[in-house]
């Protein structure tokens, strides 16, 4: 493994632990913050506001790597995050906190920019295992992130944003000091303002045919995705009745599965079976997994299901090597700002659309959210149905 993609996988982890030390204490602190005990709506708000802010940036952070190469703007938008953690461990009221989770969905766009960066060192034939390591380290630092979280917060409710920042911190010297540049910037090229339009690269996307479908999944995909995020927390109070810490030994359990899957599993189920296959494969776990999840009213079964859930991780890099085969090189910074706009934008109406369902549904049968979600899921099957058993290697052509 060289050391450029060594060097932006711990990048990764580091900013995945930054993120998951925040998720299991962002409860308490609005109930504290905002005075109220009533929390779900303003937790989805806050959910879509960071995914608002990252909506509109990933694509600019995307179309900027590649105008001025990934490393500068990997640089700064690490900077930004280590500092609005700061800022959001002293925030005393509640708008100083909505602004810090604006700033913190803006910098978390650099997502983009370091799966450009993966795409830029690897070949075609391993960019759905190196995929696959990124979404691993992710998980991985969602293994670390809510337990570390959760044991902070029990003594002091704002430590965990204290070690964000410093973790930040710790990824921006990672960077700067070892990162190297993959992609120089087009030096040349003229810089102007339609450039920051957001809704530009993706308005440049549905000009290829071949993209429209699997973007249409791609999306699918990460609305139902925030189902957790959204409500685990919840529903695993409603239901199961756990408290803070075992919500996050769950997601830590959920992290590691999904690493291990992610890390071994996804290069030899592509290999085996192909992207489209694997992604079948990925999605029926998932689904199965849910059902569970909708039926089940014991906390044990959450673990003894995990396996199927971290199964239901092959898909995504399956879906996102497909993704990459349909673009140049020259253009891999522009399509990963889009696809982090797609994320962005499910992010944004998901937390809304599921913290209002569950709302409904809470009373009479708390379950059933996993149903709502296994429906969205399916509207994907068709579409992936559709898409020719064997996708074109070259560069597609707008139009």
């Amino acid at each position: 493994m060289n050391k450029a993609l060594v060097v932006i996988l711990a990048a990764v982890m580091l900013d995945a632990v930054g993120i998951g030390l925040i998720f299991p204490i962002l409860p308490a602190l609005l109930r504290d913050v905002g005075h109220t005990t009533d929390i779900s709506m303003l937790l989805g708000v806050m959910l879509a506001l960071y995914s608002a802010c990252q909506f509109l940036f990933s694509p600019i952070l995307g179309v900027l790597s590649d105008r001025f190469g990934r490393r500068p703007v990997l640089l700064v938008s690490l900077a930004g995050a280590a500092i609005d953690y700061l800022v959001m461990a002293f925030a005393p009221e509640l708008w100083l906190l909505v602004i810090g989770r604006a700033i913190a969905g803006i910098t978390s766009a650099n997502m983009a920019v370091a799966t450009a960066y993966i795409t830029d060192i690897s070949t075609e034939e391993q960019r759905a295992r190196r995929f696959g390591l990124f979404h691993a380290m992710f998980g991985i630092g969602f293994i670390i992130g809510p337990v570390l979280g959760g044991i902070l917060g029990d003594i002091w409710l704002r430590s965990p944003f204290l070690i964000a920042a410093i973790l930040n911190a710790a990824n921006f010297a990672l960077a700067l000091f070892l990162l190297p540049e993959s992609r120089p910037g087009q030096k040349g090229t003229r810089f102007t303002w339609s450039t920051l339009n957001p809704f530009k690269p993706l308005a440049w996307a549905l000009t290829f045919k071949a993209l429209i479908p699997l973007m249409a999944i791609y999306l699918i995909m990460n609305l139902v995705g925030t189902v957790y995020g959204s409500i685990w927390a919840i529903f695993s109070e409603d239901v199961f009745a756990w408290n803070g810490m075992m919500i996050g030994l769950s997601l830590g359990a959920y992290g590691l599965l999904h690493a291990i899957a992610q890390a071994f599993l996804t290069g030899p189920a592509v290999a085996r079976l192909g992207e489209r296959w694997a992604l079948l494969l990925g999605m029926a776990c998932e689904i199965t997994a849910m059902l569970v999840m909708a039926l089940s009213g014991q906390g044990w079964l959450v673990f003894v299901i995990m396996p199927i859930f971290a199964l239901g991780g092959i898909g995504m890099p399956a879906l996102q090597s497909l993704l990459t085969r349909q673009v140049d090189s020259a253009r891999q910074g522009q399509l990963q700002g889009v696809l982090a706009s797609l994320v962005s934008l499910a992010s944004v109406f998901g937390p809304l659309f599921f913290s209002m369902t569950y709302h409904g549904l809470r009373p009479s049968w708390p379950g059933a959210i996993w149903l709502v979600a296994i429906c969205i899921y399916l509207l994907a099957v068709p579409l992936m149905m559709g898409i020719r058993r064997t996708l074109t290697v070259q560069t597609v052509h707008p139009g």
